[in-house]
């Protein structure tokens, strides 16, 4: 919503401005797309890698502490 409102207050100010960023967007937004799976494809990488590495110690038990009577 905050978006919109910037936009049409950009369209208030200056029109051509905001009737070039209307066209523009999209072409934005699919020249980032790529870069966004690529941020996807190496955070899902860590927390495998992460899981993978504190395997032993959940297995272990480890960071569990005994119950208090």
């Amino acid at each position: 919503m905050t978006t919109f409102l910037l936009w049409v207050l950009l369209l208030v100010v200056c029109w051509p401005l905001a009737l070039l960023a209307l066209v523009v967007w999209p072409f934005v937004w699919l020249l980032s797309l790529p870069f966004r799976l690529v941020g996807i494809t190496f955070s899902a990488l860590f927390a495998f890698l992460r899981a993978l590495l504190f395997l032993p110690a959940r297995v272990l038990g480890g960071g569990r502490r005994p119950a208090t009577a």
